[in-house]
Formats: structure tokens, sequence, C-alpha cells
């Protein structure tokens, strides 16, 4: 299989070079060339599979040209070592749950899948791998390639725009584990990340990489949950509608990605807080990156999506296309805390705030076509991870995990930098 750069299609590199490089040299998102259709007998088979057995059959369908049997067995087992539980929350409205990994967000999936294929793939030598987050990459890449031999991870992140737990999570592992406050916010360390892999210099050095969902071997494994919630809902002949709350939006291309597939979802909703480039486009205007606006639904802060561009390549370029799957929506914190406490006290459910941005999505939608719809939101992440914000708007303790409390013990190590890539570079070659 070969990958194309989203910015020249005919730009075209081998798996390794997608994976190991991350960004294509035109700056441009590796697509796999081609996209396979799996077959009617899988999805009428489906619920009877499990997470790992449908993770088989997809990902030998996408990467079987390039791995064996016995490596994607490998990558699937390592990355689905977890569950991702549907949960009823109201009639046909259910919730796909992505919390239940290491860092307790969804990121997990592909973090470990990421470093797992990259420790297949690399050759002798060390690869740095430069991560921009707003909030649950750091984490998730962080604890994904703690300890991989080769491997060095250094992650920028704006300076007091990501919680605290969130925070401890990246910053207090040390080993081969980096991490750089940046005094920005996130799109000006996603905008240094990207600066770094185009610049000559630093490349004829070091070898870089990415882990961030611009990164291939982040962003396809996250279809897997999608195919493994359709083989858990209920079957009664509605069509189903999946909303995903987006930020870079790699999450909801992953969906779409998935039902290129095959897998039949008939509406995805892009839900957003007030950063809603996207929303805005769906409805009409010009696609116009701006200046992300901090929110407690923090990890969907961003201003200029690199996973816009694949959003459009899935659909060939066709924007009506794309418009017609995709629908959009933005809400404002108020309502994201509305949306949190009513469904605490008419369900018993606790969403963070991103599911809840989510939610506010799905029943918009669905209150427009009664009765016909089944519906899942994405729980990207535990609510113990936004703990004084959804506390705040719970008026309740919330108690965390064990593994969440965990993280709060440890010592927090960092290197504090201005919105300066110049003095990135240097730490980077020193």
């Amino acid at each position: 299989m070969k990958y194309y750069s989203t910015n020249n299609p005919n730009h075209k590199v081998d798996l390794k070079e997608a994976v190991i490089k991350g960004l294509a040299p035109d700056q441009g998102l590796y697509m796999p060339e081609k996209i396979p259709v799996l077959n009617s007998d899988f999805f009428s088979n489906i619920h009877k599979l499990s997470f790992k057995e449908i993770g088989y059959k997809v990902i030998s369908a996408l990467f079987s040209e390039d791995l064996s049997q016995d490596q994607i067995k490998a990558l699937v087992d390592h990355t689905l070592d977890f569950d991702a539980p549907v949960v009823p929350v109201e009639q046909d409205v259910f919730t796909l749950e992505l919390f239940h990994g290491p860092t307790l967000a969804f990121k997990d999936f592909g973090a470990r899948f990421c470093s797992k294929l990259m420790s297949m793939l690399q050759d002798k030598g060390a690869i740095k791998v430069l991560v921009a987050t707003s909030g649950d990459t750091g984490s998730a890449v962080a604890n994904g390639f703690l300890g991989v031999e080769g491997v060095e991870v250094v992650i920028l992140y704006p300076s007091g725009k990501v919680s605290e737990l969130q925070e401890k999570q990246f910053t207090t592992l040390g080993e081969n584990i980096h991490a750089i406050e940046i005094e920005g916010v996130f799109d000006d360390c996603q905008k240094m990340v990207k600066e770094a892999f185009l610049d000559p210099e630093l490349n004829s050095k070091l070898l870089l990489t990415s882990a961030n969902s611009i990164n291939i071997a982040r962003w396809i494994p996250q279809c897997l949950y999608y195919f493994y919630a359709y083989s858990r809902l209920p079957k009664e002949n509605k069509k189903l509608a999946f909303s995903v709350p987006s930020g870079n939006f790699g999450n909801l291309a992953a969906g779409i990605l998935a039902e290129r597939m095959g897998l039949p979802i008939d509406m995805f909703i892009a839900a957003t807080n007030v950063n809603k480039v996207v929303p805005d486009y769906l409805s009409g205007q010009a696609f116009a990156p701006k200046p992300s606006i901090q929110t407690i639904s923090n990890s969907m802060d961003v201003g200029n999506p690199s996973n816009f561009y694949r959003l459009l390549a899935l659909f060939g370029g066709d924007e009506e296309k794309l418009k017609e799957k995709v629908q959009g929506c933005f809400y404002t914190d108020e309502s994201t805390k509305e949306a949190m406490v009513n469904v605490k006290a008419q369900t018993g459910y606790t969403m963070d705030p991103h599911g809840a941005v989510a939610y506010l999505g799905l029943k918009a939608f669905m209150d427009k076509y009664p009765d016909t719809y089944q519906g899942v939101f994405l729980e990207t992440a535990h609510p113990g991870k936004f703990r004084s914000t959804v506390e705040d708007a719970l008026g309740e303790a919330l108690v965390l995990p064990e593994r969440l409390a965990a993280f709060m013990e440890g010592e927090k190590k960092v290197t504090f930098m201005e919105n300066d890539y110049e003095q990135f570079k240097k730490y980077l070659l020193g």
C-alpha cells in the first residue's frame, strides 16, 4: 500500500516512510492510496466477534500488504488491551466509553498502536517523536511510548490551558519523555512542531516524527472502536448517527474511514465548542482557521484543525458529499455545563465536558427525526480528568480512579519556553 499527501496526490511513500516521517515534505497529511471495503459477511456476523477479532479483520484489510499476520496480531493485541463499552443513556441514545485505557482517554488506542508499529518499522538509531497537545494526546503518547527503546518523546503544551490532571500524566514520567510548557495556545505548539518537520538543518541531524493524529499510525487505529460500537448496539432497524466531540478532527475522520470501509453509519455530527471553524464551514462558510479560544472542553480548543484535509480526502475532495454525511454544531461552556447537570439528574450518568458537547449535538440532530435514529455520542475521556470542571458543574465530589489519583502524586518535570521556534530548535539540537 502506498500513502499519498493530501497536498499532492502524486507524492506517494511506503508505510515505513509515512509512519516514521509523520508529515509529508509539503506539509500534507498521509492517506492510504486505497480504502478497502469489507464484505457483507463480516458485517452480518460482526456481533459474534470480540473486539480483537474485529481488529484483526480491519487492520488486516488495511495493512496486509506491508505487515505479516503475526505482526498484525501483535499490533491489535497490544492496542485493544482494554474495553470500549457501549452504555445506554436514554431511549435510543448510547455513549461509547473510550476511557478505559492506561490514561483514561480515547487516544490510548492510537498511541499504543503507534508506539508498537514504530518499534516494528524503525531501523537502529534514535527517533525523536514531537507532539503538540491540548490535553489528552500528551498523556496518551507519553504513556504509550514510555520506556520504548530508541525513542525520545518531546511534548509541547500551552501553559495554563490543560487540566492539572492531564498535565501530571505527561510531565511526571521522566525517562524518555520530555515536556515543554509553551507560553501560548495549542495552535502555537502545533505550528512549532510542523516547522521542525520542515527544517532542513534539524532533519539532517535528527530523525523526527510525530505521534499526533497527523501521523497515520495514530489516526487509523481509531476507526476500530466505531466497528466495535456498531457490533454491540441493539439491532432495531433504525438509522445510525455518531456524534463526535471534535478538536483536531482526527477522531471524526477515523469514523468516516470506517464508514468508507463499509460500516453502515448514516450520519456524523461534528460537535465542537466555540472553536467552530469546521461547523462554520459545514454550514456554508469558507474554511477559515482562527486563533483558538480557551474553554472548559480544552482538548477541543483548536482553531486550525489539521485533519480537516483528511475529511475532504475521504470524499475525494467533494465538498457536497462531505456536507451530506457530516453535520456541524457548536456549544458554549454554559450549554455544556447545563447538559452535564441535566443528564446526571435525569439518568444518573456523569459526562465529561467533551462528551457533553457530543451529547448536545446528537440530541439536537435526533430531535429533527423522531424515532428514526439510534445515536451514539463519544465519551472521549474519564470525567475525573476534568475534576474541578465536573465537580463545579454538578456540585458534588468525584471519586478518582486509582490510576488517575496516582498521577497526582508525581513531581512535575518541565522546561518552560516562550513561543519562539528558534529557542525550540536550539533545545532539540542540544
